[in-house]
C-alpha cells in the first residue's frame, strides 16, 4: 500500500511542469520549517511527518536534478 501511495506521489511529481515543480519545493521547505517548528514547541503529535517531508522533498530535488541532466 505505501509503495502505491509513493508510486502515485512520483507520477504527479513527474506531470508538472518546471514552474509547479519550483512551487512544489518552495511549499514543502515551508512546510518542512513549520513542522520543525511545532516540534520544538512540542505541538507536534507526529513526528514521523518531518521525515516524510524531507524525503518528499528529496524527491522534488530529484527530479529537477534529471530534468537538467537530460538537457545537456
Amino acid at each position: 500500500m505505501a509503495e502505491e501511495k509513493v508510486k502515485a506521489t512520483r507520477d504527479r511529481l513527474r506531470n508538472l511542469t518546471d514552474l509547479e515543480l519550483a512551487d512544489e519545493l518552495a511549499n514543502q521547505r515551508l512546510r518542512l520549517f513549520n513542522l520543525r517548528r511545532e516540534n520544538t514547541t512540542r505541538q507536534l503529535e507526529n513526528t514521523a511527518a518531518i521525515a516524510h517531508v524531507k524525503k518528499h522533498i528529496a524527491r522534488i530535488m530529484t527530479l529537477q536534478t534529471e530534468r537538467l541532466m537530460s538537457i545537456r
